[in-house]
């Protein structure tokens, strides 16, 4: 990705830092994590960009750190922020001890992953995540013609030139995926784009726990 989302930042965080409020699907989920954490749970947003949903878990009760790979994405989230802990890191390190969370959210972080980098990353998470704790992730499962397995270049984003490659993913292989680095699978949802809030593309979220 080089420094793609750097160059977005801005732009990203004024198109879709404030898209929750349009979203009770995503909310709902959101929602639930936090009740199975628990209020004041110290929980990390992998793929936090500008920090929208570190926001909204904090005003859950949660006690929440966005990583970012991205140090254009934490400066905005600082600036929009100020009172919240964000960090730059990656999936394949994160910047937490072991077990130091309670809980972690990926929200439709991990569609920039291929196979190989997925499957390191549920490895680092699991490290992460305390022993009983959760793990919500999300992303993008199709969108017109492109199916599960696809993915989707962007050279230009925004009127910025960008290298992002976009995949799209089917729910049986991240959950396969997520057993495999030790995680079990509790909730899978699939759902459609929802209406004048969101891109066309149908969207999958799996609610794992650590065994």
């Amino acid at each position: 990705m080089d420094d793609s989302y750097d160059r977005v930042a801005r732009r990203y965080a004024e198109e879709i830092g404030d898209e929750l409020p349009d979203k009770p699907v995503d909310r709902a989920l959101y929602g639930l994590f936090a009740e199975l954490v628990g209020i004041g749970a110290t929980v990390g947003d992998v793929g936090c960009g500008p920090g929208h949903i570190a926001r909204y878990l904090a005003d859950l009760g949660l006690r929440p750190t966005g990583v970012d790979a991205s140090p254009g994405m934490i400066g905005v989230a600082r600036e929009r922020y100020p009172g919240l802990s964000f960090t730059v890191g990656t999936f394949a390190e994160l910047p937490v001890a072991d077990g130091e969370w309670a809980g972690a959210v990926a929200p439709y972080s991990i569609i920039h992953l291929d196979s190989d980098g997925r499957r390191a990353g549920f490895v680092e998470l699991h490290r992460a995540i305390a022993a009983g704790g959760w793990l919500l992730v999300a992303f993008h499962i199709s969108m017109g013609e492109h199916a599960p397995g696809d993915s989707l270049h962007f050279a230009q984003w925004w009127g910025e030139d960008v290298d992002l490659t976009f995949h799209f993913l089917d729910p049986a292989v991240v959950a396969a995926e997520m057993v495999a680095a030790g995680f079990v699978v509790m909730v899978r949802t699939d759902r459609e784009p929802w209406p004048d809030a969101e891109e066309p593309s149908r969207r999958g979220c799996l609610l794992a726990r650590r065994a």
